[in-house]
């Protein structure tokens, strides 16, 4: 029964939440990646990031989502949005977002950036 309990407590502190990030990193790499498509305050090729977090997944006023983002039920939060930029076809499949951030680190650092510009307090 013990044996059971530690492993049981090890398979959930794998799991852990998503890495701590470090916004002004993400400002960085928001830069350098991501605002050919997107912008904090205007809808490009991708829309909007601020205020991201706690907003349903496409539901941002005057941008043209795919079918797969408009019928979607997810709301933003840290851990679908480090699953979204990890592999966004698997998440969502039929959505349009043709990038990834396969690096653990650099989608903690974006996600602190995006929590930061949306008004979420971080730890």
């Amino acid at each position: 029964m013990i044996v059971l309990r530690s492993l049981l407590v090890l398979a959930i502190l794998a799991a852990g939440p998503v890495l701590a990030g470090d916004g002004a990193h993400g400002q960085l790499l928001y830069a350098q990646r991501c605002s050919a498509c997107h912008s904090l305050d205007a809808n490009r090729v991708g829309p909007m990031h601020r205020g991201v977090f706690g907003r349903r997944a496409g539901s941002v006023s005057g941008y043209a989502y795919s079918p797969a983002l408009q019928y979607a039920t997810i709301v933003w939060n840290e851990k679908n949005l480090d699953t979204w930029l990890d592999n966004p076809e698997q998440l969502l499949p039929g959505q349009r977002m043709g990038y990834s951030v396969p690096d653990a680190s650099d989608r903690a650092d974006l996600i602190a950036y995006l929590q930061r510009e949306s008004g979420v307090n971080t730890r």
